[in-house]
């Protein structure tokens, strides 16, 4: 007995001895560890990293930026059921432990002895907060006892609400979903309140293993898992039978569903996506800013598709240039016609598709995203063999005569509810729909259009299709602009004393220009001469030889003088008589610039995209600034005006660079082209606010057609990517007005007549259509004009027996003598 009761008091005090060792190395552990934990206080300031976001100016997303998406959400936001899915998962004691959990780390030992893997976990919610926010994923267990020490800390300074609320927002589920919002919105594309029991519990199956348990890659393992989620919530009496039993019977609807933009504007996301880098370094992608750009959603949709109408357009004009690949009968007679499209990319609305039959009347095709379809003949009758830009072969008679079984072609249709991924069955698809001949355009484009009181971009697009080439012609595509310069030229003659009545000689001239290198001989575009011409009509009927020898009149130096105070850029242009036929380089937004300078009538605006940034909290970190015209003192607009707490001027001056009157008859010489001249085609669009100008260069290389009214300026450039020709009649009236005017009866519909205003210092006299002279009472050909007051034409001496009615007023340019611009 002696000794029994010896070995029990041995026994015990070993024992009392562990529990002090044991104290003592926590104790220690503690000590030592301690002093290198964070405060838990900091987990409130810390930034969560969400993406960068873009929006148009009513709201509607454009694009996201960043590695990881996050959309966070207050506890109040997430459905009980979805709370009791992750407790049910991850720590069904959470509300009732202080951190750590001994249960649960017995019951997850039990379950790795008895069954071989842990299905429920050891770490607590709390745990895994300490773990996201504070601690590296290193499996030691130096880090699992700082976690375990973090997470009883956090206990005691933060409400059990608080916590759930960081985890939800933190936690990885898959796919660059950080955080609940995000996911639901990932695999569901519905915000987390709208999500059934079932695609609940899916979600809470992913924190133990996000690519393990993943519904996307591996839909079999992660119905286990749910269901088995969805039995432990039966089991805690968090839903009752009916509801398990349902829920548990709900087939796997997980489907990836990207950041989806609501509007289409890539070129404009990659330009404020430099933008955002170049102000806020790399933060720009993880700190949740949010940009507000100028751009219109309406017009920005138009610009695209107008855009894309014009090139597909130009390109059936010229013929189909065959499949872009041929499948070989044995991949056709495997019927795995996904893999026959892999390498091939949708663009645009235009969709690859392999030929799997051909009959008299039409050919079927099986169309990526599309599935099978019919491809009727009428779709194919433009489809007349491609052989040179000027040359086309016969007009197809069958649908043989366009395309054979195994051609990879393209086609226009309109996608189903419910896209067929790459990865699903051809069984899965309904059944065929209509599908048209299609193919992606060669030439390029670019359209840029801008409010001319502020420079505000309204709408831009860089090309047919952003995912096809990032190259964005709108901003870096440097072409001539040919006769689309000309406007210019024409606004500087005006200001140095020449009017509208004034007479050029439209002759044939020859310039031997050592700079030129060789013998120059303009001639017009119609290889016609037309002699004296007045600069109105020269302007409309797009007249070379007169813009040339005004410019020799003029003077290179004057104008270049001239050029640089309207803020065209002179640095591409030669300092040579071809610089009147638009041989220098300017890209589509300095045109735009130009055109939006003489639509708002001479004040300097300066394009820009980018209205406001806000961060996380919702807190205005830049605005752009007031844009504000003046005609003198554009200083004083700034004097004595605060600047914002974000740092950035409130007010930006535009400085008026052209005399309002020159700009004002510009204007109605302007609407002459559209009225009279080489853009008459805008004419369809039933308004006279409008002016334009068209631009075609040597060999029609660029296209042009540039316009506006008082409060819209728009310009439009077709071309190839490397200068070549595009064929015989392509002028800027082809190939760009089009894509302007379709654009331009969008934008302005339902907006009343804006035309600028008439300043004072004009006067309106009746001049002689063959001299530019004053009119004399025996003129038989006359008409009005608009002169600058100091600039009118000298009055003539009246016959005092002459007399003239008016009866045998006429104009040579076909408008009524009545008529004031």
């Amino acid at each position: 007995m002696s000794r029994m009761r010896k070995l029990t008091h041995s026994l015990f005090w070993c024992f009392l001895a562990g529990l002090a060792l044991g104290a003592m190395t926590l104790s220690s552990f503690y000590l030592y560890l301690r002093p290198g934990l964070p405060d838990v206080e900091q987990i409130l300031d810390i930034q969560l990293q969400t993406p960068l976001r873009i929006y148009s100016s009513d709201n509607r997303l454009i694009a996201e930026f960043g590695e990881k998406r996050r959309e966070p959400v207050t506890i109040d936001q997430i459905p009980e059921l979805q709370l009791q899915a992750f407790l049910a998962a991850e720590d069904a004691r959470f509300y009732e432990h202080s951190g750590v959990d001994i249960k649960g780390l017995v019951r997850a030992a039990w379950e790795l002895v008895s069954t071989g893997s842990i299905r429920s976990g050891g770490s607590t919610i709390t745990m895994q907060v300490a773990k996201n926010y504070f601690l590296t994923r290193d499996r030691t267990f130096i880090r699992k006892f700082n976690e375990i020490l973090l997470a009883l800390q956090m206990e005691q300074e933060l409400s059990k609400s608080t916590i759930i609320e960081l985890y939800f927002n933190k936690i990885y589920l898959g796919n660059r979903a950080y955080g609940l919002q995000a996911a639901a919105e990932v695999y569901y594309g519905q915000p987390v309140r709208e999500l059934t029991l079932a695609q609940m519990a899916m979600l809470a199956g992913l924190p133990k293993a996000p690519s393990a348990y993943n519904p996307l890659a591996n839909p079999e393992r992660a119905l286990i898992r749910r269901n088995w989620i969805l039995q432990r919530m039966h089991d805690l009496e968090y839903i009752g039978q009916a509801a398990h039993e349902l829920a548990s019977d709900a087939p796997v609807t997980a489907r990836y569903h990207g950041a989806e933009s609501a509007l289409e504007a890539d070129y404009l996301a990659e330009m404020t996506r430099t933008w955002m880098v170049e102000r806020f370094g790399d933060q720009a992608y993880t700190d949740g800013y949010e940009v507000s750009l100028t751009i219109d959603s309406t017009r920005q949709s138009t610009a695209n598709q107008a855009l894309r109408n014009g090139l597909k357009a130009y390109d059936r004009r010229h013929g189909y240039r065959g499949p872009v690949a041929q499948a070989s009968e044995s991949d056709m007679a495997s019927g795995d016609f996904q893999s026959i499209l892999a390498p091939h990319e949708s663009y645009a609305g235009l969709y690859p598709a392999v030929v799997t039959g051909v009959s008299d009347a039409a050919a079927r095709v099986y169309a990526d995203t599309i599935g099978p379809a019919t491809m009727a003949f009428d779709t194919m009758t433009w489809a007349r063999p491609f052989r040179s830009r000027n040359r086309l072969g016969p007009t197809p008679e069958s649908p043989a005569d366009v395309v054979s079984v195994g051609d990879v072609v393209y086609v226009e249709g309109i996608p189903m509810a419910s896209p067929l991924s790459r990865g699903a069955a051809p069984s899965e698809t309904p059944g065929p729909t209509s599908v048209g001949l299609s193919q992606v355009p060669e030439v390029q484009g670019a359209l840029v259009s801008l409010d001319p009181h502020t420079g505000g971009i309204e709408s831009l697009t860089g090309g047919f299709s952003f995912s096809q080439s990032k190259y964005n012609r709108a901003t870096q595509a440097r072409r001539q602009p040919g006769s689309n310069f000309k406007p210019f030229l024409y606004l500087a003659a005006l200001e140095h004393g020449k009017t509208p009545a004034t007479l050029i000689n439209d002759a044939p001239i020859v310039f031997d220009d050592i700079d030129l290198e060789t013998t120059w001989r303009p001639q017009n575009a119609s290889g016609e001469f037309y002699g004296p011409t007045r600069l109105r009509k020269a302007l409309y009927r797009s007249r070379n030889l007169v813009s040339i020898r005004l410019l020799r009149e003029l003077g290179i130096d004057n104008t270049f003088e001239y050029l640089g105070q309207l803020g065209i850029d002179t640095s591409q242009m030669s300092r040579d008589l071809s610089l009147a036929l638009g041989s220098g380089t300017l890209t589509p937004m300095e045109i735009a610039r130009g055109f939006a300078v003489i639509a708002n009538g001479g004040y300097n605006v300066s394009p820009y995209f980018v209205q406001t940034v806000r961060n996380s909290d919702g807190d205005v970190v830049y605005e752009a600034p007031a844009v504000v015209t003046c005609d003198d003192n554009c200083e004083q607009l700034t004097e004595g005006r605060p600047t914002p707490a974000v740092g950035f001027p409130a007010i930006q001056p535009a400085p008026r660079v052209a005399d309002e009157r020159s700009v004002y008859i510009l204007h109605s010489m302007m609407k002459d082209v559209v009225r009279l001249g080489t853009g008459r085609r805008a004419r369809a669009l039933g308004r006279d606010d409008i002016a334009g100008k068209t631009g075609t260069t040597n060999q029609q290389r660029d296209a042009w057609f540039s316009g506006f009214n008082h409060n819209l300026a728009a310009s439009a450039w077709v071309g190839f990517d490397q200068p070549q020709p595009m064929g015989r009649g392509e002028y800027g009236a082809t190939a760009a007005l089009p894509v302007w005017a379709d654009y331009m009866e969008v934008a302005l519909a339902g907006t009343e007549p804006a035309n600028m205003p008439r300043p004072n210092g004009l006067v309106t006299v009746k001049i002689d259509a063959e001299t530019g002279k004053r009119a004399r009472p025996d003129s038989k050909n006359t008409l009005f004009e608009i002169f600058r007051t100091e600039n009118a034409p000298e009055p003539v001496d009246i016959d005092a027996t002459a007399s003239n009615d008016g009866s045998n007023d006429s104009s040579s340019d076909g408008q009524m003598p009545q008529q004031l611009f």
